[in-house]
């Protein structure tokens, strides 16, 4: 996760850099910063039999691309406030989930549609 802070403060700021001749947009670097960690959190994603696992993986590979353009910017503030927000989330939330919701199971198995064809049953038209 460091690496992408790094790689995206990196980017965001060597485009800022005036020892360029030609200044580059910082937007567009954004832009292709966020499409590639997209990549890198897709990556992440996967699907065990009816779970599916990653999905906090892959949006804390996106936060902290985006904490790292907030620093190369300069917006210390504001990535230092989101840091927090991200680490209160990701630490005194996930406990009180557990306890609210102790009885959490796969919604697909629970969920049987009585209209869905049995796999034994012709498909009707």
């Amino acid at each position: 996760m460091a690496l992408i802070a790094v790689g995206s403060c990196m980017f965001t700021t060597l485009g800022l850099e005036p020892a360029f001749e030609n200044r580059v947009d910082p937007t567009r670097i954004a832009a292709q910063i966020v499409t590639g960690v997209g990549f890198l959190g897709a990556g992440s994603i996967l699907r065990q039999g009816e779970y599916v696992r990653g999905l906090t993986t892959a949006a804390s590979i996106w936060v902290v691309a985006s904490l790292g353009m907030a620093v190369g910017f300069g917006y210390y503030g504001v990535a230092v406030f989101a840091a927090l927000l991200v680490l209160f989330t990701l630490v005194v939330i996930r406990p009180i989930e557990n306890r609210l919701f102790k009885n959490r199971r796969n919604r697909r198995h629970d969920d049987v549609h009585h209209d869905d064809p049995q796999p034994d049953e012709p498909i009707r038209q």
